[in-house]
């Protein structure tokens, strides 16, 4: 078929849309034996459980996140112009919940670090809406995470991440291991979706045809909105109505045919869910502090959503509005649709520059403070909106996960920002999430305290400066924490974890039940029993 070199764009559009639209994902019959092997195995996808996934690109400075400020060493000679200081009528040391900064004139302009509760460490004064979802027992926030044989390189350590194989060549993303291993690629169009500009490596993968989209609003035919355009309409039904080209069995043509029959079949589901600003009604169900009169919009896409319009009250900064849009949009479609796993993904994490101490949003210009201000309220918001108008899935049954590929650098540079380091941390959120006083438990707060397991050594010569005298050195392999996640959540099976995370069961790896890790000598703790 020499032809096929001079299709043009629409032909070959409409030729490749013909041969999967007409098949129909109902009449898949010839599925694949590693398809026939997950039906058989698999709980994923089964027991109503989701994931929403935010990476956090370019790498958070976990050390003013989760801040150790009872360490000596979390200081004004390490940190002079991102040091957090501590409230002087706050004593750190005190156990219980954690503090909710509330009666300020500005809703962050409490600049101290806020009390965690877990006696030695305290959150970010822009994090200060992680507070309610901690003391609900529904959030785990978890420190000096990493790998063995930490790569300081942003594109490497972003793929290890994404492929759950460190220092490996591997393409393949984790959660696409967990939805091929789910047999649910083969009869769901959307069981796996991200909502940023392009498809995440976490989601990549030959054998599966998932779904990325920068914009739900224009994923539709004729760019029009589909239940109302009547072309669109017309457009469709010829597609569904053409006979079927047959194609020779070559290699990948199932994923090529599976990809158009997922193209269809998603804008018959996406005409049901409104992704329009007129669509964007969600608010909390009370009035939170710094408020107003009206409670806050949930997903603030709009300066008249944040806040009511009025600046003091922003609960984000005005650069956040794409994010939210795009978090919005993966909620919709965990929400109201089988999607089993979706998410996105937030920029500018990279503070080699000016990265800036406790100032957030509102009136305030910080870095890193308002990139925070935007993880708290994601979190809090996504809380609200799964309890509130939850419809196929609830917050009960939901695991909310942050990633981000390393730490920084725990002594700030000359351009009073911070550099590639190794620990970082991961936030774990869900109804289901085993934090603050619940299963006994007294805090939420893991491998951030001189009592753990493995202990936070306090000093110049402790944890902060662990690795090469100058990164915080890991205690948790990210890779644990994920994979509880895809087991004990998701519902994979042992044999399954094996095959999504390779070598998650090797004795020297120690994923599971924790140890010395074989890679680098480095102890760790092995899974943390959060979800």
């Amino acid at each position: 078929m020499a032809y096929i070199n001079v299709l043009s764009r629409r032909d070959f559009l409409s030729h490749t849309l013909r041969t999967g639209a007409a098949l129909g994902l109902a009449s898949l019959t010839q599925v694949p034996p590693f398809a026939r092997r997950a039906l058989a195995e698999s709980g994923i996808g089964l027991n109503g459980k989701k994931l929403l996934f935010i990476f956090l690109r370019g790498a958070n400075d976990a050390l003013n996140s989760l801040i150790p400020i009872r360490d000596s060493s979390y200081s004004l000679v390490n940190r002079p112009n991102l040091f957090i200081t501590s409230d002087a009528g706050t004593n750190y040391a005190t156990t219980g919940p954690c503090d909710f900064p509330t009666g300020l004139s500005s809703t962050f302009s409490y600049a101290d670090g806020i009390r965690s509760g877990n006696g030695f460490a305290a959150l970010h004064p822009s994090l200060k809406f992680l507070a309610p979802v901690y003391n609900a027992g529904d959030l785990a926030l978890i420190h000096r995470v990493g790998y063995p044989r930490q790569s300081r390189s942003h594109f490497d350590s972003q793929a290890y991440w994404e492929t759950g194989e460190p220092n490996s060549s591997g393409r393949e993303g984790i959660f696409y291991r967990t939805l091929v291993e789910s047999g649910l690629p083969t009869s769901n169009p959307l069981s796996g979706v991200s909502i940023q500009s392009g498809l995440p490596t976490l989601l990549k993968g030959s054998q599966a045809a998932l779904t990325n989209l920068s914009d739900p609003t224009r994923y539709d035919l004729l760019g029009l909105p589909h239940a109302a355009a009547t072309g669109d309409r017309k457009a469709m039904n010829a597609i569904l109505a053409a006979q079927p080209a047959k194609f020779g069995d070559k290699r990948s043509r199932t994923l090529l045919e599976l990809q158009y029959q997922n193209m269809v079949s998603t804008l018959n589901l996406f005409a049901t869910i409104d992704f329009t600003e007129a669509g964007n009604t969600f608010q909390d169900n009370g009035i939170t502090d710094g408020a107003g009169s009206s409670a806050y919009s949930l997903f603030p896409t709009t300066n008249a959503k944040n806040g009511g319009g009025t600046l003091s009250k922003y609960v984000v900064d005005a650069g956040a509005y794409s994010f939210f849009e795009q978090l919005k949009g993966a909620a919709l479609i965990l929400n109201n649709t089988d999607a089993v796993i979706a998410g996105t993904e937030m920029t500018g994490f990279d503070t080699h520059n000016n990265q800036g101490g406790a100032n957030g949003a509102g009136t305030f210009n910080s870095q890193h403070a308002n990139l925070l201000t935007r993880v708290g309220w994601a979190i809090y918001a996504l809380r609200k909106y799964f309890k509130t108008y939850n419809n196929k899935v609830d917050w009960n049954n939901l695991v909310v996960v942050t990633l981000t590929e390393f730490g920084r650098t725990s002594i700030q540079n000359t351009s009073n920002g911070t550099d590639h380091a190794e620990g970082g941390m991961m936030l774990v959120a869900g109804g289901g999430v085993k934090g603050y006083q619940k299963n006994g438990r007294p805090s939420g707060i893991y491998a951030c305290h001189p009592t753990d397991s493995i202990p936070w050594v306090t000093g110049p010569a402790g944890s902060m400066f662990g690795v090469a005298g100058r990164y915080l050195q890991r205690a948790v392999d990210y890779r644990s924490v994920l994979g509880e996640i895809i087991r004990d959540h998701l519902g994979a099976s042992t044999d399954q974890l094996g095959r999504i995370i390779p070598g998650y069961t090797t004795p020297g790896e120690h994923l599971q039940f924790g140890g010395v890790s074989s890679g680098d000598s480095t102890s760790i703790l092995g899974e943390l029993d959060v979800v």
